[in-house]
């Protein structure tokens, strides 16, 4: 995510860490090239020159602490100013109001709204152990109905029935009713999107929000459109009254110039991020850790939720468990483990949020192949459960049949059973550990023998 910018930004604050103290010129030379850093990512130019206005002031006015470099006194300021232009800290979903709370979803066509609504009502399940009701306005395009149909059984959420015979505000006022009536937490309502702004469309929406008042008003905009994201969510702003944005397409977006720019341009915060295709690849914006990522710093904090989130607490105590009584790490094990690396979005995902890897050249970053953790699901996949529990059984003639199961070679079957036996012989050193947490520690050592060193 923003890797372009977190590249161009971290080169232009690494000459300065050096200097000796911090005086007008090398500020100069310094901003100079972080402005050029910005506008490349398709930050709007008001947004550009405030920041830079700002980070110049404090930076000639600043009494630099002692026990910070220059440089680092520096860094510190333009962290700050990242996270003033994307506002300060995350802003809450308002939900205090008599059930049902009304979210009311609005955007263009193509920026993933209608999945935007799926991954929204299983956050608001998961996080915030809500009951929510779906329900698609969009008359113009009966596939989008389907479409969250199909969302809303994939997230166990209630999908309200409508058609296109019907009108966008009658199918708002009614899913609500049935929502009152059934005690639903949440109602999202889905709207038609369009290709563009235009007036048929505003006319539309402001109907609908002026018949069922939502508590919240999301815009969903795709990230990777830059600063235009920006002065679309303006143009939906100046005719609704937005209450937050959704961002979405964010793991494909290497700019950030939406990010940057929305909170500025519009006043309303980002209130998620979206970050895969998944419907649980959504994410709560915080700008402090976003700042914290653009300049390479990581984000461990979101790291550490994602872990607590994502993770099977039960089967990893269960693993710790089985190895504390001498029992046998298998290939089956091996497998619940790939699952829980990928359930949690896969190894460069979490990579990205330690701390140096962002700022970790592109040929680096590049060994980490994501494809082979596929490639070892469908290995194993490939194997009968005997041979899952005991790998001793792999002959010649099984590893062949493995291998043609799984559309690999014997070279990718070996080479994935070669690492499985060093994560089993880290597992044996483990075997006294008291707790998930020393499992945890096992299984973070192992990788550890795997992962780039920075």
């Amino acid at each position: 995510m923003f890797n372009n910018l977190t590249e161009r930004l971290n080169e232009s604050l690494k000459k300065i860490r050096g200097q000796g103290r911090l005086t007008e010129s090398n500020i100069q030379d310094t901003l100079r090239e972080v402005r050029m850093a910005l506008l490349e990512a398709d930050v709007a130019l008001p947004v550009v020159k405030d920041f830079i206005e700002q980070v110049k002031e404090r930076a000639l006015g600043q009494e630099v602490e002692k026990s910070l470099t220059p440089g680092q006194a520096l860094i510190k300021i333009v962290h700050e100013e990242l996270k003033n232009i994307m506002g300060k800290a995350h802003e809450k979903l308002s939900l205090a109001c008599q059930p049902p709370a009304v979210i009311l979803m609005a955007g263009l066509q193509g920026a993933g709204k209608t999945t935007t609504v799926a991954k929204l009502a299983k956050w608001l399940k998961d996080n915030e152990r809500k009951s929510v009701l779906l329900v698609s306005a969009d008359v113009y395009r009966p596939a989008a109905i389907e479409q969250l149909k199909t969302l809303a059984g994939e997230v166990k959420a209630e999908f309200f029935p409508s058609d296109i015979s019907q009108k966008p505000v009658d199918i708002a006022k009614d899913a609500i009713d049935f929502a009152r009536k059934k005690y639903f937490d949440v109602v999202i309502v889905d709207t038609a999107g369009r290709l563009h702004i235009d007036e048929e469309m505003m006319t539309e929406i402001k109907e609908v929000h002026a018949a069922i008042k939502p508590i919240e008003t999301l815009f969903v905009v795709d990230s990777m459109t830059g600063q235009d994201a920006a002065n679309t969510a303006k143009a939906f702003h100046d005719a609704l009254p937005l209450t937050g944005v959704i961002l979405t397409k964010t793991d494909g977006d290497a700019r950030g110039g939406a990010a940057l720019s929305i909170r500025h341009i519009t006043g309303k915060p980002i209130k998620f991020l979206g970050v895969g295709e998944k419907t649980a690849a959504l994410e709560l914006f915080h700008p402090d850790r976003l700042a914290s990522r653009i300049l390479g710093m990581g984000d461990v904090l979101s790291l550490i939720e994602d872990v607590e989130r994502k993770m099977d607490k039960d089967k990893a105590e269960k693993l710790a468990k089985k190895i504390q009584k001498g029992k046998t790490f298998n290939l089956e094990d091996y497998r619940d483990q790939l699952h829980q690396l990928k359930n949690m979005g896969g190894v460069m995902a979490m990579l990205d949020k330690l701390p140096g890897v962002a700022t970790l050249p592109q040929h680096v970053k590049d060994k980490v192949n994501e494809k082979e953790m596929f490639q070892q699901l469908a290995m194993i996949d490939s194997m009968t459960p005997k041979e899952r529990t005991s790998p001793d059984l792999l002959n010649p003639s099984r590893k062949n049949r493995i291998a043609k199961g799984s559309g690999t070679d014997l070279q990718d079957l070996n080479k994935m059973l070669k690492q499985f036996e060093q994560m089993q012989k880290m597992m044996k050193k483990f075997k006294n550990g008291n707790n998930l947490a020393s499992m945890m520690r096992g299984l973070k050592g192992a990788m550890g023998k795997r992962a780039p060193t920075f």
